[in-house]
């Protein structure tokens, strides 16, 4: 019997945890300002990331089958790339940089054909000092945040003599938000194997991960054209929304926030949501003095859910409204 080697394999390697750090990058300023967000900008003194490269080319495979190493870039030296490719960046986010980083890659080594990029930032908030004027926020001394952070994911790949970006995602990495009251979870499934109470009231717990792509992707990768959504708003946009909503469900609030994002950036083509319930268990339901409850960290398992959406539902829930306006 002759062995056929398969017509697709998965053949990549790569580098992890490259920590780039690079002080005063371009200011980021081509936001939209919408209601719900202070966000209008960034200056970008410190610039943060933490990247992940995996390249991959059908010429790499007698580095696994004969340990020939004759054409493997090290991934000391792709890290290296990296960080020296950073200080040349003249662009003001993280989606261009990464498009950029890994476009160089192609264009320095002929034996790949294709790279995808990611990478978390690293989030560096303004901090107040005080000062003969009173209290301001200092340009010189920042925190370290430990709190949610952008994130973005790129893949470009050889086509010929063309370079091209394959996929995109921007995103907003471990956003946690807790809502003290105001949501509900009632009406589900009741059998022999249910032993979930109803509540009309619960504090709610969830943690978020929320993307996005761009219908044109140059407005990712340049502020200046005035289309770039940064993940601080689209943290504000869930945050209005689960504040303003009674929501039944967890998987009524991911698609109230994802019609709130489509509507503020037509730029967008698609949002989509990985989100788990982390509500805490109540332990005393009522305090000795005031209104409050007493709560725990809840038991695994955990909940969760995934969804995502286009245009096309936000285009369905406005002639929804408009039909359930014409009947009042």
């Amino acid at each position: 019997m002759t062995y056929e080697a398969p017509k697709e394999r998965t053949m990549y390697y790569g580098k992890g945890d490259v920590w780039v750090f690079r002080s005063y990058a371009k200011p980021l300023t081509g936001v939209k300002v919408i209601p719900e967000s202070s966000f209008s900008g960034r200056e970008n003194v410190l610039f943060g990331m933490n990247i992940k490269v995996a390249v991959k080319g059908e010429r790499f495979i007698t580095s696994f089958t004969e340990g020939d190493n004759s054409l493997v870039v090290a991934t000391d030296s792709m890290k290296n790339f990296i960080l020296r490719h950073a200080a040349d960046y003249k662009g003001a986010t993280v989606e261009g940089f990464l498009e950029y980083a890994s476009r160089a890659f192609l264009e320095t080594y002929p034996q790949m054909t294709g790279v995808r990029m990611s990478a978390e930032q690293v989030p560096f908030e303004e901090i107040e000092v005080g000062n003969k004027s009173g209290i301001a926020a200092s340009d010189l001394v920042f925190k370290y945040s430990h709190n949610e952070s952008a994130s973005a994911a790129f893949v470009l790949e050889r086509e010929g003599d063309s370079i091209n970006v394959a996929e995109h995602q921007s995103g907003v990495s471990n956003l946690r938000l807790i809502k003290v009251k105001g949501s509900s979870f009632s009406g589900f499934v009741r059998d022999e194997y249910t032993t979930l109470l109803e509540t009309s009231d619960r504090p709610l717990f969830i943690f978020l991960n929320i993307h996005w792509k761009y219908t044109e992707i140059e407005d990712a990768l340049d502020d200046t054209r005035g289309n770039y959504v940064d993940a601080e708003q689209i943290r504000d946009i869930a945050a209005t929304v689960f504040h303003e909503n009674n929501s039944p469900s967890i998987q009524s609030l991911i698609y109230h926030i994802g019609l709130r994002m489509l509507q503020n950036f037509s730029q967008l083509a698609e949002v989509s949501f990985e989100s788990n319930n982390r509500t805490w268990e109540t332990i005393v339901e009522t305090v000795a003095e005031g209104p409050g409850s007493v709560f725990t960290e809840p038991r695994p398992p955990y909940g969760f859910q995934g969804f995502s959406m286009t245009r096309d539902d936000l285009t369905a829930a406005q002639r929804n409204e408009a039909q359930q306006a014409g009947r009042v």
